[in-house]
């Protein structure tokens, strides 16, 4: 019998670890993507994006303070409008973390291979997964003392290049970053290189929707707690990469090292130790993004399986109450997405990005719904309309951005490929919502289809058994002399085996004077009639000559054509030869 653990409350700073490690990892590959998209301008279009992300704390906070569970932008949705719609948000949200797990395990395998040139980087990414399917095994509580070692050894790392970088540009000036910051804007102008770069860097705040799918695992008042903590890391962190990177690589340079920029500030400022050091922090904290996917997974996928849009059968826990069957499941789906795409995060990344951004604008709506639909529902703080407007506004022109962006040579769009795998996670999401109505019209189809047939197939059976007993009621003679038990048996079995019949006439005929003793027959044909019951024997004692004529006569009366009529053979003494019987047959 498995006995249910006691449930573990995360407290401020586990929980935020967890989800931390999601966000904060995205300071590894955001710089570079931001610049490349806005050039010097960077820093400004990550600081928009923390401005707008402020905005998403008061819209995550009145959400899912109102409504605490599991799910986030699901849970709003559910709770405010239709399961269908609340389905949309978690399908999205699904997808977002299968593409958030598969990308981070694998560019984390990359910094290592970085490291360690001979690792296999597609089978590293599949043992790394497998590593933190292990780890979320172990239950919630183990999970979060490996997310906050790696987060706190993140924020360190993050520090101590902030300040090599300091010293650095302390020691040599700032020169590189006036050069850069004479380049003419790209894209034509200052506006439209921030609104680039804008789109680019709100893949930055990827995990700010994490916490909310696991607040039934957090100590009340922590979900707020990892919002602001969250934003923070954000807000610093990320436009003051940008900005150093700035300081240190021309933009010219930058997508050289877009897979490594932060390793490679450490080399410049700190040399060969410390971009080591980066290296294996980017491998810790990608990982924990891995370990986030996991930990967020579980909760939205629980809170649908409840709602019964998923099979029951995943709900099933293990002896430290983690949801094994869900997250074994996830474990494969990655697996799966990994071979499919041969590990280019490049092709996930427009699954990444456009799921990303819808859930994040669900949750915009979510809040409103909440507003207008729920407005008596108590919460702990409230959003204004107008905070809530443009927080939803800024997602939209990111999601817009991120949907023309025109894709490299020789790779499909973000919108081609989100599609390709958004389509089918919606069909099976929908059909589960709609399995009953389903099952009714293919019930429907059934009966549609197959009574007709099933009484075509009645009528023709009964028409063919018609036939056969037409066939049957032919009846058949044998004309006796009298003969013995085994000599009827003889006729009887030729009968079973060479004629189509039921039905058969055992004729004795006697002439005057003749002995009548007939009681033998009437016993053997008793006997005869239980031994084979599917043939009706009839026995018929009649007074007469046997010969040609009396056969035509009996051949008319009981229309029963000559042929059908059987005899023994004739002894010498018979007086006819057999062509003049008019072809009777022998049998025995």
């Amino acid at each position: 019998m498995i006995t249910k653990r006691k449930s573990t409350k995360l407290g401020e700073l586990p929980a935020t670890a967890i989800c931390g490690n999601d966000i904060s990892s995205s300071i590894l590959y955001v710089s570079p993507l931001t610049i490349v998209a806005a050039g010097q301008y960077a820093w400004l279009a990550l600081l928009v994006v923390a401005m707008v992300l402020y905005l998403f704390r008061k819209i995550y906070g009145e959400v899912v303070g109102a409504l605490p569970m599991n799910g986030g932008a699901y849970n709003a949705l559910l709770n405010t409008t239709s399961k269908s719609t609340a389905s949309l948000a978690a399908t999205l949200t699904l997808l977002s973390y299968m593409a958030t797990a598969v990308i981070s395990a694998s560019t984390a395998m990359h910094y290592l291979h970085g490291i360690l040139p001979a690792l296999p980087i597609t089978l590293s990414t599949m043992l790394l997964l497998a590593l933190f399917l292990g780890v979320t095994l172990m239950g919630i509580g183990e999970s979060s003392i490996v997310a906050l070692i790696i987060f706190l050894f993140h924020l360190f790392s993050l520090v101590l290049l902030t300040g090599a970088v300091g010293l650095y540009l302390f020691n040599n000036g700032l020169a590189i970053l006036a050069s850069n910051n004479q380049l003419p804007p790209p894209h034509g102008s200052i506006m439209m290189a921030i609104f680039w770069g804008f789109a680019a860097a709100m893949l930055g705040i990827s995990g700010f929707e994490s916490s909310a799918n696991y607040v039934e695992k957090q100590e009340e008042g922590v979900f707020a707690k990892t919002l602001r903590n969250m934003w923070v890391v954000v807000s610093v962190f990320n436009p003051l990469m940008a900005f150093l990177a700035l300081a240190l690589v021309p933009i010219a340079e930058v997508g050289k090292h877009a897979d490594n920029l932060l390793s490679h500030m450490g080399q410049i400022s700190g040399g060969a130790w410390l971009a080591s050091l980066i290296s294996i922090d980017a491998v810790l904290v990608l990982s924990g993004a891995v370990l986030t996917s996991y930990v967020g997974v579980t909760g939205l996928l629980e809170r649908i399986t409840l709602d019964r849009i998923l099979p029951g059968y995943l709900l099933r826990k293990n002896r430290r109450g983690s949801s094994y069957r869900i997250l074994l499941t996830f474990f494969l789906l990655c697996i799966s997405i990994l071979l499919i795409t041969e590990g280019k995060a490049e092709t996930l990344a427009g699954v990444y990005t456009i799921s990303f951004l819808l859930v994040m604008g669900l949750f915009g709506l979510g809040n409103i719904l909440l507003k207008v639909k729920r407005k008596n529902l108590p919460r702990p703080e409230r959003a204004s309309w107008p905070t809530v407007i443009i927080a939803i506004l800024a997602v939209g022109c990111a999601l817009w951005g991120n949907i023309i962006k025109l894709p490299p040579a020789g790779e499909r769009s973000n919108l081609a490929v989100f599609i390709e795998y958004f389509i089918p996670a919606i069909l099976f999401v929908a059909i589960m919502l709609n399995r009953i109505a389903l099952l009714e019209l293919l019930t429907k189809s059934i009966l549609y289809i197959f009574v007709p047939l099933l009484k075509i197939i009645h009528r023709l059976n009964q028409e063919i058994k018609v036939v056969i007993d037409r066939i049957k009621s032919q009846e058949f003679v044998f004309f006796t002399r009298g003969d013995n038990l085994v000599n009827l048996e003889k006729v009887l079995q030729y009968i079973q085996k060479n004629e189509h019949t039921k039905r058969i006439k055992i004729v004795h005929i006697y002439g005057n004077g003749d002995d009548r003793e007939v009681g033998h027959l009437n016993q053997d044909i008793v006997y005869l009639t239980h031994k084979y019951p599917r043939i009706v024997i009839e026995l018929i004692d009649m007074q007469g000559r046997f010969g040609p004529e009396l056969i035509q006569q009996l051949s008319k009366e009981w229309n029963i054509p000559v042929n059908f009529m059987f005899i023994g053979s004739p002894g010498e003494k018979f007086p006819y030869r057999i062509q003049e019987l008019g072809g009777v047959r022998l049998i025995i």
